[in-house]
């Protein structure tokens, strides 16, 4: 099994900082992308940003220039470092990684989420 731990949000004021770890373990043969989706209260889960294996990265046009998306390939953790923070940005952050999955004798694709952390922005 693979495991996604996230940690690092929290509540701030509007114009501030935080960043974001997601780190995976478990049966990992090879992560793809590794992305932050979020979900706000009566909306649905939306993608925030996503790194490849090579460093190729997307992002949402609501948080470029805002959010920086890095990752560490010998720890299989992800950053999500977020600058300018706004009231609206509050949600729900989930960390998710793409894959394949268990040993080299049996593989399986690897779609994991982590458990969510909350990042609240005040006004």
């Amino acid at each position: 099994q693979v495991q996604l731990v996230e940690s690092g949000g929290g509540l701030v004021q509007a114009g501030g900082s935080l960043r974001l770890s997601c780190a995976a373990s478990g049966s990992i043969f090879r992560i793809n992308v590794m992305g932050w989706y979020r979900q706000a209260p009566g909306k649905q889960r939306e993608l925030v940003a996503h790194i490849t294996s090579g460093g190729s990265t997307n992002y949402a046009d609501s948080v470029k220039g805002r959010f920086t998306i890095s990752k560490d390939n010998a720890k299989n953790t992800v950053y999500l470092q977020m600058n300018s923070l706004k009231p609206e940005d509050t949600a729900v952050y989930y960390c998710n990684a793409l894959g394949v999955a268990g040993t080299t004798l049996q593989k399986y694709a690897l779609n994991a989420w982590g458990q969510g952390t909350l990042v609240t922005v005040s006004s």
